[in-house]
């Protein structure tokens, strides 16, 4: 299996209209996004659940991935391709017994390589480091570095996704340290034309040159 390589795009964590954030992930997707992660901390289940199911449908039928965010349960219920966790969310186990073994599992290992390999050792599919620059979304988050993306390369053998702050300007270098993956929320989701911006991002990775 080839090493996911890409822009990977997250939702924006605000209330909307289900049917505006499926134009808007499907423009995030038609720009060249690889992954997608939906991101929802409101109390709606209902609401989740439709989006997440709305999304799935989209990103089936475009061969992409839907992840959702932190919530395993909603993951198993809608079936989605997998669930993003932090070390303060499900366990890893947990969430591996509860989805199954062909579920993507990604974690967050914010500043710390003992995190990632300890996600490695216990059966993660990725891992995920950051952020790298100051984030709107998360402008409190541990600050991560390029040294950290270098020392983790050879360390690392699951595909390594760099998230916090990241734009078309500064990826480059996060990509050329051992990022496989650039996160993006409000650098894709933000700006006035999505599926420019998350074409933007596709374009630092060769095989998306011509996105």
């Amino acid at each position: 299996m080839r090493r996911p390589t890409g822009l990977y795009a997250i939702t924006q964590d605000s209330e909307r209209d289900i049917f505006d954030l499926r134009a808007q992930v499907a423009a995030a997707i038609a720009g060249g996004a690889r992954m997608v992660q939906y991101r929802d901390k409101s109390v709606d289940h209902r609401q989740r659940r439709l989006a997440a199911q709305v999304l799935l449908e989209l990103c089936r039928n475009n061969d992409t991935a839907l992840i959702v965010n932190d919530d395993v349960e909603l993951a198993a219920e809608v079936r989605a391709d997998g669930v993003h966790i932090g070390w303060e969310d499900a366990p890893l186990r947990a969430a591996r017994a509860r989805l199954g073994p062909r579920s993507i599992i990604g974690v967050s290992c914010y500043n710390q390589l003992r995190l990632a390999l300890a996600a490695q050792s216990g059966g993660a599919d990725y891992v995920a480091f950051g952020s790298f620059f100051t984030s709107l979304t998360k402008p409190l988050a541990a600050q991560a570095t390029l040294e950290l993306l270098r020392r983790a390369r050879p360390q690392i053998t699951l595909p390594i996704v760099a998230i916090g702050g990241i734009t078309p300007e500064n990826g480059g270098a996060l990509i050329a340290a051992g990022a496989d993956m650039l996160a993006a929320i409000s650098g894709v989701f933000g700006q006035p034309d999505i599926a420019a911006a998350a074409r933007a991002y596709s374009r630092l990775f060769p095989e998306d040159s011509a996105t």
